[in-house]
């Protein structure tokens, strides 16, 4: 932190001597030159006329924000979220396909299953055969229970099964299968020597859910106490750490109760309250941070509170802004792709950070301003000595001194040093999560594996579904007869069997086509692709429309959709953000060097992903089981997600460097010092960030688990490797240039 002391003029400009530049020294920003009185100014930024009506009405604005987080606490109890159905998460032919099949009202009903097997030993059939009795006799008395079938026994006759149908609809059956699971617990409580395990969609659906929540209140425990510690560290004093946490935590409130609203628009998913979570924790910190670290500096410079929350929010907070704005132009990239959980992370993320940035505008400079110097208060012994320490710093002049004094050679080394980290990223496989990757703690999952290894012949069906005009319904029927029996001929789908049934006006038809090939297999998307190619000759000259859908289709139709998507969500983050950049900074070169830098981070993390999760030697130490595969969205959404943190670092950095270069100090020096004077603070906040994504690895899902360590990876490659080596070494070879086509000067240079 820097202590140097500077002068304040009667109308609270700050005056400095001109520093001397030598190529040793280490450079130390005086205060930006800011006419802090509004007399004196003819038109100021946005960040700083909000700041100073709350730093001036402070109690005002910390009111007025606390009725805005209870109004959309409130606004979730008054406004049911909508949730995404099965229908909304489809994409592609599996979408039309399962949306024909709705309209035409032959949609397939919600089941679950009964699986029945020996704890120990070989299985009783006498005894199996009298608790699948049992169960039947009680599911047939259960309103919510539609139709009990016969027990089926599996090949080896070591397991039973018994399916049921669940009234009502397919997308709420979870709702209703509390009585039957009620039903099983007292048959297996009837029945000890077997197992008698409920499995099926709605059943597994709710334990993951509820995982997931265990998950989700497990990372806010954690978190929350390591953030707290984190910040004690930097700041020493309790009142200055816990503001920041504050601030998050509130944007995460608001954001969860508006999510309600939102979800109206664009609706909810289960991944959506963890991202905003996630989100409103890493960047609300980090926002206010970087506010009240400013602010802090500003105070040893002996300015008095209110000249040094304007400075702050001249500065800081005008990066804030900046850096809240590229975060939610990357995540409304998300609606690029065309899937509703994209859109509901998109839509969430985007909530919660315009919320985090709202308030470190206005309610944070109202806190510095009304709290004053009890935010020093009360100090943490030993550690507030060393947060207050004012030596210079030996770490990051070392560290800079290779990219300064040798950029050429030390940007070579650097880049090639992430590219070798990228390397693995070569080999990325995308596969959906399937039943191995699924958390075994969860009983259901257990059972689903089971059943799925005692009846191998039903884990993938495809619906092929057709509509024919009503004068060759007849003709269209025939000829998927001999197409299902073609099929079953061919090495493909060998030992598979076709079910057709009609709608009732008889224009609509469903060949079930069941394999025994699992749905996220390799021969899966075979079979998907033959079923494509084959059935429009099947059906050629009767007019027919057609579409195959079905499990393995739709996670053929999501991977084909999220690489056919992927180009233009790239290009869209990267020319928006590298526009973004012309206009903040006024610097066609800052902004090809954002765009290398973050396309340089984020394979590295993509190269990391692929390291640690398509190979075996993490399992032990992350609590996974490796499907050698990288979950299909991951890539695209850790994208937009790390270009927009990125920016975090990356403008706070360059905003220090250009206060610099505005005085007249050379480009070279400047970035030694700015870098050096936002190394404390830029640190802290990575270490920040990197402890909420890494906590998200402590979660059950396999897809959490990848983005946790993805996202804790790329922060900590921005934060050390690009700003240490990378950006310095890019500044230093451009030189003078790097500000074409102008170069910032007197209070521009602080904006």
């Amino acid at each position: 932190m820097d202590h140097s002391a500077g002068t304040s003029s009667p109308s609270g400009t700050t005056t400095d001597p001109a520093p001397t530049i030598v190529a040793s020294e280490r450079i130390r920003p005086a205060p930006p030159q800011l006419s802090l009185n509004p007399r004196h100014r003819t038109r100021d930024p946005a960040t700083l006329r909000i700041a100073r009506w709350s730093a001036t009405h402070p109690w005002r604005s910390v009111s007025a924000w606390i009725l805005f987080v209870m109004v959309c606490l409130g606004a979730a109890s008054v406004v049911p979220s909508r949730t995404a159905t099965s229908l909304d998460l489809a994409v592609g032919q599996a979408h039309h396909a399962a949306q024909v099949l709705r309209e035409a009202g032959m949609s397939d009903p919600a089941t679950e299953n009964v699986l029945i097997t020996a704890r120990e030993g070989s299985l009783e059939p006498g005894l199996a055969r009298a608790a699948a009795a049992d169960l039947a006799s009680r599911a047939s008395g259960l309103a919510d229970v539609a139709q009990t079938g016969d027990p089926i026994t599996a090949r080896d006759g070591q397991a039973v099964l018994v399916p049921l149908v669940i009234r009502g609809d397919v997308d709420t059956a979870g709702e209703r299968i509390g009585s039957l699971q009620q039903a099983t617990r007292e048959v297996a409580g009837r029945f000890p020597g077997l197992r008698v395990e409920q499995v099926g969609e709605a059943s597994l659906t709710n334990a993951l859910a509820e995982l997931a929540a265990t998950d989700l209140e497990v990372a806010g425990v954690v978190s929350l106490p390591l953030t707290l510690v984190i910040l004690l560290v930097v700041f020493g004093a309790l009142l200055a750490a816990g503001v920041p946490v504050l601030l998050g935590l509130s944007a995460v409130a608001a954001a969860s109760g508006l999510s309600a609203l939102v979800s109206l628009l664009v609706p909810s998913t289960g991944s959506t309250s963890a991202m905003i979570l996630l989100m409103g924790m890493a960047v609300g910190v980090d926002y206010s941070l970087f506010y009240v670290k400013r602010y802090r500096e500003e105070r040893a410079r002996h300015h008095d509170h209110l000249d040094a929350v304007q400075i702050a929010a001249e500065t800081s907070g005008h990066s804030v802004l900046v850096s809240g704005l590229a975060v939610i132009i990357s995540m409304a990239s998300l609606f690029i792709v065309g899937d509703v959980t994209f859109a509901s992370l998109g839509a969430g993320s985007i909530l919660v950070v315009a919320i985090a940035v709202l308030g470190s505008l206005t309610v944070l400079p109202a806190l510095l301003a009304g709290l004053g110097r009890a935010m020093g208060r009360p100090r943490v012994p030993l550690v507030w000595r060393l947060a207050a320490s004012t030596r210079p710093p030996r770490v990051w002049p070392a560290l800079l001194r290779p990219a300064l004094n040798h950029p050429g050679r030390t940007l070579a080394a650097s880049v090639l040093l992430l590219l070798f980290i990228a390397a693995p990223a070569l080999g990325m496989t995308l596969r959906d999560p399937d039943n191995a990757s699924l958390p075994r703690s969860v009983t259901e999952v257990s059972t689903l594996n089971r059943m799925t290894e005692a009846f191998p012949d039903d884990r993938s069906s495809y619906d092929v579904v057709v509509t024919a005009p009503a004068e060759r319904a007849d003709a269209v029927a025939e000829r998927l007869r001999q197409f299902g029996t073609q099929l079953a001929t061919e090495p493909t789908f060998t030992g598979a069997s076709t079910q057709l049934s009609s709608s009732a006006d008889g224009r609509v038809f469903h060949l079930i086509l069941a394999t025994g090939i699992d749905s996220s297999s390799a021969g899966a998307r075979t079979q998907v692709e033959t079923l494509r190619t084959e059935l429009p000759a099947a059906l050629n000259g009767t007019g027919a429309d057609w579409s195959v859908g079905g499990a393995a289709a739709s996670s053929v139709d999501y991977a084909d959709t999220l690489s056919a998507r992927l180009p233009w969500v790239v290009g869209f983050v990267l020319l928006t953000t590298m526009a973004m950049m012309v206009v903040v900074f006024r610097s066609v070169a800052l902004a090809l060097i954002t765009a290398v830098t973050n396309l340089l981070s984020v394979a590295a993390a993509f190269g990391v992903i692929c390291a640690v999760f398509q190979n075996t030697w993490a399992e032990g130490l992350l609590g996974f089981r490796s499907t050698a595969a990288v979950v299909t969205f991951v890539p695209l959404f850790a994208f937009a997600v790390l270009s927009g943190l990125s920016m975090d670092y990356h403008v706070f950095v360059l905003t220090r460097i250009r206060e610099l270069v505005g005085r007249g100090v050379p480009t070279r020096a400047a970035v030694a010092g700015g870098i050096t004077d936002s190394a404390g603070t830029v640190t802290s906040a990575a270490i920040i960030m990197v402890s909420v994504f890494a906590v998200f690895v402590l979660g059950h899902g396999i897809e959490f688990k990848q983005l946790g360590v993805g996202m804790a990876t790329a922060v900590l490659i921005d934060a050390l490797i690009v700003r240490a080596f990378v950006l310095p070494a890019l500044l230093t070879v451009f030189g003078e240039r790097v500000w074409w086509p102008s170069r910032p000067t007197g209070v521009e240079a602080a904006r």
